[in-house]
């Protein structure tokens, strides 16, 4: 599991790549953080490299979108596969996320 945080203008996109599990949600909420501390206010979580995540990792994404909003900025997610995106779905999460089918449109909808 990889997390690689890039910048595309005034977003900060973080690249999910493998699984969002227990064992390494911390690392994903530090680098948000970290972004959230240098000014980041628009940040972009690309799950487009992402087979699975657990409970755990929906916890921690609903944590940075309440600190975001709390500091007035956006969490947004992109490249949900099916399975995913079904989870999301179920979870009621994808009313709480702006959820883009590629990187590129959630680029643009900020």
């Amino acid at each position: 599991m990889t997390f690689t945080l890039t910048q595309s203008g005034d977003v900060s996109i973080v690249e999910v790549e493998g699984q969002l599990i227990v064992s390494n949600r911390q690392e994903l909420k530090q680098k948000v953080l970290d972004a959230l501390e240098k000014g980041a206010r628009k940040v972009l979580v690309d799950f487009g490299r992402t087979s699975y995540i657990d409970s755990s990792g929906l916890g921690v994404l609903v944590s940075l979108a309440k600190k975001m909003r709390e500091l007035g900025g956006d969490l947004r997610l992109a490249n949900l596969n099916d399975d995913l995106q079904t989870l999301f779905e179920l979870t009621k999460l994808d009313t709480l996320f702006q959820i883009s089918e590629s990187r590129e449109r959630a680029l643009e909808s900020f």
